[in-house]
């Protein structure tokens, strides 16, 4: 018969293994959004033009050529790329059913909900990252920009811009924002140029045992 102490520190090698176990498979998330600043980066080089006329697209999942696009098409396949998240019928979507929660300028002459268009616009995104949760408090400190996060800038004469913070920065610290003003998808140093109106930072994605 087992001596009763070395019965219990066998019992408590046990529960320490399985305690580690336990937590092995618990999911946690990764340090920051790295997947999505991936996602961005991916378009320089591909996207080499700029182009804001309205296009037909298919829905969901509908895009121009990667070759062009505009600045809020940046976002849209960075999150598509990285979270398979469609804002093109997460952002139709979320318009139809609470339409008065979204700006409806009168040069946009939307009488309804339009899918080829929505999600393409600046204040449309800006609307729904924030009533997703996603907002945090504007500011000009570099170091609350992380790597992954959204920006939108006003550009001046009623003009909005948007980017994604890269995980490169300059020498004095500032991040480097992965975006489309006019050539192209570009990585530059961009982020205090102009007056920041929106900064949105998604939960970082959840890693398990199945997709580590």
């Amino acid at each position: 018969m087992p001596k009763l102490d070395s019965l219990g520190k066998g019992m408590g090698r046990l529960q320490v293994l399985l305690a580690v176990l336990a937590l092995a498979l618990i999911p946690h998330a990764w340090a920051d959004n790295a997947d999505i600043v991936v996602a961005a980066q991916s378009q320089v080089g591909v996207t080499t033009h700029y182009d804001g006329s309205y296009r037909a697209l298919s829905y969901p999942g509908g895009d121009v050529p990667a070759s062009t696009g505009v600045c809020t098409d940046v976002v849209v396949r960075a999150l598509r790329k990285a979270r398979s998240q469609d804002l093109q019928k997460l952002v139709h979507e979320d318009l139809k059913g609470n339409w008065d929660a979204y700006p409806h300028p009168a040069r946009w002459r939307l009488k309804k909900p339009d899918p080829n268009i929505d999600h393409r616009r600046v204040p449309n995104l800006m609307t729904y990252f924030a009533r997703q949760g996603y907002g945090r408090t504007p500011g000009r400190d570099a170091a609350a920009y992380l790597p992954g996060d959204i920006v939108a800038w006003d550009l001046g004469r009623g003009l909005l811009h948007i980017g994604v913070i890269s995980d490169l920065r300059t020498a004095a610290g500032t991040p480097l924002v992965v975006h489309n003003i006019g050539a192209g998808a570009r990585e530059e140093d961009i982020l205090f140029r102009y007056t920041v109106i929106g900064h949105y930072r998604l939960p970082a994605p959840i890693l398990t045992p199945s997709n580590r």
